[in-house]
């Protein structure tokens, strides 16, 4: 049985810094293509970020980059997506995705999900 599980969220300040993490399971880790997406309150489900096996290519939504980096560590089956400078529009449920393959994509179109984890960022 496949398993993402996301931690790191949590409340932080405007300008501050979280790292999210995603520890996968039941799954072939280098794989999959590792993403992570978010969704806010009445708002669709958006992309954030993702990585390919290797870490050589990576994407990033134009609202996070700069900001935001992707990574992962294939011995320990795990994503991670630090993020600074941090704005309140970046409040959201923060859900990491395995996608079966090596290309990275932008779109829910992903295999598996992990239960999200939320992020919220005060002005």
């Amino acid at each position: 049985q496949v398993q993402l599980v996301e931690s790191g969220g949590g409340l932080v300040q405007a300008g501050g810094s979280l790292r999210l993490s995603c520890a996968a399971s039941g799954l072939s880790f280098s794989r999959y293509v590792m993403g992570w997406f978010r969704q806010a309150p009445g708002k669709e489900r958006e992309f954030v970020a993702a990585i390919v096996w290797s870490g050589r290519s990576t994407s990033y939504a134009d609202s996070v980059k700069g900001r935001f980096t992707i990574s992962r560590d294939n011995a320990k089956s795990t994503v991670y997506l630090q993020m600074n400078s941090l704005k309140p529009e970046d409040t959201a449920v923060y859900y990491c995705a395995a996608r079966f393959g090596q290309v990275v994509t932008t779109t829910p179109t992903y295999n598996y999900w992990g239960q999200g984890t939320q992020v919220t960022v005060s002005s």
